[in-house]
């Protein structure tokens, strides 16, 4: 026989499934896999949306030297580009030999040790929380170039679209896939039909030209290193078109089967599109004559105090369609959305590698609980709490936080590439060392060369994400990436805390053979304050359950009380004696143990049962007005060896607002004719009211 176990339902509930949805069994978390077409959305919204700005950050670094080193950004995007090219390859090969969710921890835990493992993992973490605040100041930004009036909402904006991303995450991957594909895709087709007419303009003659094309750069004077320093900082700002690529790595679990081979697919996919939107994108501000400053100001006959300087994708569409045209105002608000779903990359890639270090006993196991909806809810709170606070802190300004930003990418870049190539090697002397006939088989002969295909490509990714690594430490420390240096140290360091304290508890509750559990005799106490229906229901529980003594327990604080209680106990005939404790100083747990000290003294290492009544109420502010004493007992008893406590529940009238009623009847109930909840409830209520005339106590028993 299958018990059904049906939630209670009242007014919270309702408004918990108004917002997330109704909850998911667990057998309907495969329908919730992914196939490629909603997976790319989901997981390539960030690097597809990072080619709205990181042309931008491209150029405007390069414009503090001046217009002149507008010539070197052709270099420097095809730089970035070829090594988005190696970075799509490399990841390609670890998620085919790591599937499991774990990503770059994963790769660095197991072929790099422990420390290097809970590195990469605050990196990521770290870089999940600067994707979202990053993609929303983006986005904002974006949108205050539309509608400039907007300005001085900016913080309130950000701080609004991170809740609201918060909750479209908390009601599934299923429905967080459909409500970020189309304007995924849209903007995937609007920027390339930017692009292309751009492109085409330029090939007839009539190129676009950008607004701030006519404003003169007052550039700073440089030396040779400065130059040189200068463009490397340039490539490092483009090279935030990087971010999010690992964010298919960690989130192969989601997809549909074939895992690996519809994740490898989508990671291509992303990296194709975003490589080819990038390098449009950059090609065609520096046609048009983008000139787009780190301080407004430095725009000569640009009104920095009363204007808020214009975005290059707004100026590029303003050039290629018309400013306020149909198209424009197309291509700004798909920008500004997928630049908002940008962040819901974080919040696929946050929770799923929370659950994968929760697993792995590196952070508090809460993180690998699925909510209603079957996803990670504690760890997608947890992100939007932190991205909130971030950007607060930061004002919602994107040129601020971008200087923190793909640091923590780059750390596990590096550490995953290298872990790749040490499990290659590996691989390749696990496959030396086998015998004559089984080194000639085909199979063998096929490992050995994925082995040495993936040790080239991962030496390879390794050597350019570690160079990277050195350019954007360099370039970017002294601007604000130093708190990165130290946010990820401090998180490995926790991480680590954590381990240890979980092995130290899993080593002390191991079962053993030399403890022994020998206690004798069993006593419960009831304890009682005034005589009332639910201490006469706990000594019923109490009495139900047949222990060897029974005794009712009064921590007399006033003599007045106390006497009213025993005149009251003798009128009802309690069937159980009354003990009354003397507590001079008005404490309450403290004469209850020591009466158990010296109970066991007398008869030995008894098992104690201790019932407490406790109210179940159905408003939030009862809560305020009972329980407390009830409670702050039951904790300072817990801590008394062989104490076990037992709440005893009395149902106050207010709990109707959550026992008794449903919003509506289960899906079949009525074509079952089985009772809904309410019918059950009354028809339980009504068995256990005793029959026959009333007695003393005709509630006592019966009502839970």
């Amino acid at each position: 026989m299958t018990i059904e176990n049906r939630e209670p339902t009242g007014e919270p509930p309702r408004a918990k499934r108004l917002i997330l949805g109704d909850p998911l069994t667990s057998e309907a978390l495969d329908d919730q896999l992914l196939p490629k077409r909603r997976a790319l959305p989901i997981f390539a919204s960030d690097a597809l949306s990072s080619v709205a700005y990181a042309p931008q950050e491209l150029l405007m670094i390069l414009l503090i030297g001046g217009t002149a080193f507008l010539t070197f950004a052709p270099w420097v995007a095809t730089a970035v580009v070829a090594l988005l090219v190696v970075v799509v390859l490399s990841y390609r090969q670890l998620i085919k030999a790591y599937p499991s969710g774990g990503g770059d921890y994963e790769v660095s835990r197991k072929n790099l040790g422990e420390i290097p493992g809970v590195v990469v993992a605050a990196a990521l973490l770290v870089d999940y929380v600067l994707t979202v605040a990053v993609s929303v100041a983006s986005g904002v930004d974006n949108i205050i170039s539309a509608i400039p009036e907007l300005n001085p909402a900016r913080i309130e904006l950000a701080v609004g679209f991170v809740i609201l991303i918060v909750i479209v995450n908390l009601r599934g991957v299923r429905e967080a896939s459909f409500a970020f594909a189309i304007p995924t895709y849209v903007f995937i087709g609007s920027v390339a039909l930017m692009i292309v007419v751009g492109l085409a303009r330029t090939a007839l003659g009539d190129p676009p030209v950008a607004s701030s094309a006519e404003f003169a750069v007052q550039g700073e004077e440089l030396t040779q290193a400065a130059m040189i320093l200068l463009v490397l900082r340039a490539f490092s700002s483009g090279c935030s078109a990087l971010t999010g690529v690992e964010a298919v790595s960690n989130g192969v679990p989601a997809f549909r089967m074939p895992k690996v081979r519809n994740a490898q697919m989508t990671l291509s996919l992303m990296g194709g599109i975003a490589i080819l939107l990038f390098a449009g994108l950059t090609a065609v501000g520096l046609i048009s004559g983008v000139h787009y400053a780190e301080d407004p100001c430095n725009l000569v006959g640009f009104d920095c105090a009363t204007q808020p300087q214009p975005s290059l994708m707004a100026q590029v569409a303003a050039a290629t369609f018309g400013m306020g045209s149909i198209p424009f105002f197309v291509i700004q608000a798909a920008t500004a959305c997928v630049l908002l779903l940008a962040a819901n990359t974080a919040f696929n890639g946050f929770p799923l590698l929370g659950s994968v270090l929760a697993r792995d006993g590196y952070a508090p196991k809460a993180l690998n609980t699925r909510g209603d909806r079957l996803v990670y809810s504690n760890g997608m709170i947890i992100l939007g709490i932190a991205a909130i606070a971030v950007l607060v802190i930061y004002q919602a300004n994107l040129t601020t936080l971008i200087q923190l930003y793909i640091i923590g990418v780059f750390v596990s870049f590096s550490l995953g590439q290298i872990g790749m190539v040490r499990h290659w090697r590996r691989s390749l002397r696990e496959l030396a060392a086998l015998p004559k006939d089984a080194a000639v088989q085909e199979s063998a002969a096929s490992a050995r060369r994925s082995a040495y295909t993936g040790l080239v490509i991962n030496s390879l990714g390794a050597a350019m994400t570690v160079s990277v690594l050195l350019i954007v430490t360099i370039t970017k420390f002294t601007h604000g990436a130093w708190l990165v240096f130290i946010a990820i140290p401090v998180l490995a360091l926790l991480m680590v805390g954590v381990h240890r304290y979980y092995r130290d508890v899993e080593h002390e509750i191991r079962v053993d053979d030399t403890t022994h559990f020998g206690s004798e005799g069993d006593v419960a106490l009831i304890l009682v304050n005034r005589l009332q229906k639910p201490v006469i229901k706990a000594i019923d529980y109490a009495l139900a359950a047949k222990h060897d003594n029974t005794f009712a327990v009064h921590v007399a604080v006033s003599a007045e009380e106390s006497a009213e209680l025993q005149r009251q106990w003798e009128e009802h005939r309690i069937p159980v004696k009354l003990v009354i404790i003397e507590s001079p100083y008005r404490s309450y747990a403290a004469p209850v143990a020591k009466f158990i000290k010296q109970y066991r003294e007398l008869h030995g290492s008894s098992v104690v049962t201790v019932y407490l009544p406790q109210y179940i109420v159905g408003h939030w502010w009862e809560s305020l007005l009972h329980n407390r004493r009830s409670r702050r007992i039951a904790q300072q008893l817990m801590l008394v060896h062989g104490v076990s406590i037992t709440l005893v529940p009395w149902l106050l009238d207010s709990s109707e607002l959550i026992y008794g009623r449903r919003s509506r009847p289960l899906p079949g109930e009525d074509r079952a004719g089985r009772p809904s909840a309410p019918e059950i409830h009354r028809a339980g209520r009504r068995a256990t009211r005793p029959a026959g005339p009333p007695q003393k106590q005709p509630e006592t028993a019966g009502r839970s």
